[in-house]
């Protein structure tokens, strides 16, 4: 298993003012574009490509942030966090980072794992004995009635119903390791997703006690380990409520004592507070432009902590996470997971025709570029990171030893691919 290095990234504007941009810790001052061996006057085509997706009206705006060499060398704000207020975009400005809370969840886990009170082999039911002996759904063929063959028969077939379905014994647990690889089968897919709904609804107040036990009712989508399908959130979820399981700590309290106090991540949370003026308005795209989004809250909460998607967080604070990674487990003298760790969520953990197309591959909570050629992405070879629903990006760049992140509130996914390909052309050497 090789070391990885840094992370790449998705970065923004040309710092022209670099003594402006906040020293984030000793091993993350701000530095100079050139000394980091990146071309200043290139670096604008950052700016230049997140203005014209402000300017095409596909985003209202937001904040981009590179490192590299241990250095910060671009921090920008781009474009307004509230169209109706005209307000404009600022550094510190607090985004919902969604399904970039995954890895921040992997991480939290693989803490356990080092202290040997884990094992990624362990069965979830070890922890939560309610997902023992689980069943797995398997659809009726087309024009089938219910009844089915094997188990128990099941399914509705009317809208956010699940298709008819019978299940089946799971050939063996879900482990940790599955669900931080997204090859568990848990709420993964049509059926599953609808009876997640149907048997564990989550409520207005709930906690992950009172959802993820109920989880041992709904069948998975498939047998466990048999493929990768993505738990868009009651994976992580799981892997959280098993934190708070063996901690006896709330999520909330384990990640703020073990990742984010450590870091110096003070504006990363599960809620940001009732009309924090600092929250970036969430828009959605449609034929007439940008459209305020209905739900603002996304899936924060003061009381049920997602690992799926539930943190807010700023440019700054991921950075410092990030940064972590890049320097194998540790930042600004504190060591958060040890160097092999690191190593291990950042290597290509699942075959390569499991997930995604060529060139891609999975770790432990993570995405990982194996050829970047191949994948059709302008990173190094061996960059790892994830996406969040809402726009925001970050990736890891062992290759060319950067950290980038992109941060919206709109999802766009062109935004971040523009950014990389303006970054990768700015490195000079």
């Amino acid at each position: 298993m090789r070391r990885r290095a840094p992370w790449t990234t998705v970065a923004a504007v040309l710092v022209v003012g670099l003594l402006t941009i906040p020293v984030l810790a000793a091993t993350l001052e701000p530095g100079s574009p050139e000394a980091a061996g990146l071309s200043s006057e290139r670096m604008r085509r950052i700016g230049e490509a997140m203005q014209r997706h402000i300017d095409e009206g596909s985003i209202s705006g937001g904040v981009t942030a590179v490192a590299r060499h241990g250095r910060l060398v671009h921090l920008e704000a781009h474009g307004l966090m509230d169209i109706e207020s005209q307000k404009a975009m600022t550094t510190d400005a607090l985004f919902k980072i969604m399904s970039m809370t995954k890895p921040v969840a992997g991480v939290g886990i693989m803490i356990l794992v080092e202290e040997g009170k884990v094992r990624l082999d362990d069965p979830v039911s070890r922890f939560i004995p309610e997902l023992a002996d689980l069943q797995v759904g398997v659809a009726l063929p087309q024009g089938r009635g219910r009844g089915g063959r094997g188990g128990a028969a099941a399914g509705g077939g009317g809208r956010g119903q699940a298709p008819p379905f019978y299940t089946v014994p799971a050939n063996r647990p879900i482990t940790i390791q599955d669900l931080l690889t997204h090859t568990s089968g848990l709420v993964s897919g049509t059926i599953s997703n609808a009876e997640s709904a149907r048997l564990a609804p989550q409520g207005p107040n709930a906690t992950l006690a009172d959802v993820i036990p109920k989880l041992g009712q709904v069948p998975l989508e498939f047998q466990p380990g048999d493929r990768w399908a993505y738990s868009a959130a009651r994976g992580f979820d799981t892997i959280l409520y098993v934190i708070e399981q063996v901690t006896g700590q709330t999520a909330g309290a384990f990640l703020k004592e073990r990742i984010f106090d450590p870091l110096g991540m003070r504006d990363t949370a599960f809620w940001a507070g009732e009309n924090n003026p600092r929250v970036v308005t969430l828009y959605q795209g449609g034929q007439d432009g940008l459209r305020r989004s209905e739900n603002q809250t996304g899936v924060t909460s003061q009381t049920y902590f997602s690992g799926g998607g539930g943190l807010v967080s700023t440019a700054e604070d991921y950075l410092r996470f990030g940064q972590m990674l890049l320097n194998g487990g540790e930042f600004d003298g504190i060591r958060v997971l040890g160097p092999r760790t690191v190593d291990l969520m950042s290597s290509a953990v699942l075959p390569d025709d499991f997930f995604g197309g060529p060139g891609v591959s999975f770790g432990l909570s993570m995405q990982v570029v194996n050829d970047p050629v191949a994948a059709g992405l302008r990173v190094g070879e061996g960059s790892f990171g994830w996406d969040g629903a809402y726009g925001t990006h970050v990736w890891i760049d062992p290759e060319n030893d950067l950290v980038g992140l992109v941060m919206l509130q709109t999802a766009v996914r062109q935004v971040s691919r523009d950014v990389e390909n303006a970054l990768m052309q700015a490195i000079v050497e």
